[in-house]
């Protein structure tokens, strides 16, 4: 599919959809009217992260005193079956992610409410609710609808009906979505951000985010080298971040 092509679909998909209408405007706005700038700080960014960077197993037991051995052989089968389910999908989405990170976060945290942005295929939302579901805890996720590939049905296909019940999904963009979910639900144990990836997105999500985490509760976003609202929002809030590198990216995290 061209890319004009791609974006007459998507907008012509938002058409259709009113209840989206106020992220198509904040679209609208972002691409005519406000100067692009998509990469705030990337270099400096990337150059600070690479400097903090430990490795997935290193954070985990330094910060949550966990050894991160027996998730994948605990889980093996679940985990084999999401893959074969991503595989068997015709939409691409992204991929699984360090899915050991989030679980043990769930588990350091003794986490009952969850919340995160960003679904695609499922797979952060599947290690959150491994470990949900010990304590009948809940996920909150805000995902919005991949309009341009038809694939809203597959948003969080990889997640087993046995624990859909612990999980309950919003489908707009995270300015509608969080305010939904906050009025649900108000103290959060752990926070997954992976959503809108540019630096005004980021901000603006991460202080909602941190208002409704708990002392104790955890902090995880993702790919936070795009940019750096993720640093900047650390040093702002005097936050003692880690930073982990994973497949080449990196994810930050505290605690609270």
């Amino acid at each position: 599919m061209s890319e004009i092509s791609s974006v007459l679909k998507t907008f012509i998909a938002y058409l259709k959809r009113p209840d989206l209408y106020p992220e198509l405007r904040r679209k609208i706005i972002k691409n005519t009217l406000q100067r692009k700038n998509a990469f705030k700080g990337k270099e400096k960014t990337n150059s600070w992260a690479a400097s903090h960077a430990m490795s997935q197993q290193e954070a985990i037991s330094k910060l949550f005193g966990m050894e991160m051995g027996s998730f994948r052989n605990e889980y093996a089968e679940v985990l084999k079956n999401a893959g074969q389910k991503q595989m068997d999908c015709p939409i691409k989405m992204g991929g699984a992610g360090a899915l050991e990170l989030i679980y043990y976060a769930c588990e350091f945290a003794g986490a009952r409410n969850v919340v995160e942005t960003g679904v695609a295929y499922g797979w952060s939302s599947l290690a959150a609710l491994l470990s949900l579901t010990k304590r009948d805890g809940t996920l909150y996720s805000s995902d919005m609808p991949y309009l341009a590939q038809d694939g809203d049905q597959y948003v969080g296909c990889i997640v087993p009906d046995t624990l859909r019940p612990n999980w309950k999904l919003f489908r707009f963009a995270d300015k509608e979505s969080l305010p939904k979910i906050f009025a649900e639900n108000s103290v959060f144990d752990v926070i997954h951000y992976d959503s809108d990836k540019s630096y005004n997105g980021r901000f603006w999500a991460y202080n909602e985010l941190y208002k409704h985490l708990r002392s104790g509760g955890v902090f995880i976003s993702d790919d936070i080298g795009d940019n750096s609202a993720y640093q900047d929002f650390c040093e702002k809030n005097n936050l003692e971040t880690m930073v982990v590198e994973y497949e080449g990216k990196y994810i930050g995290l505290f605690v609270k």
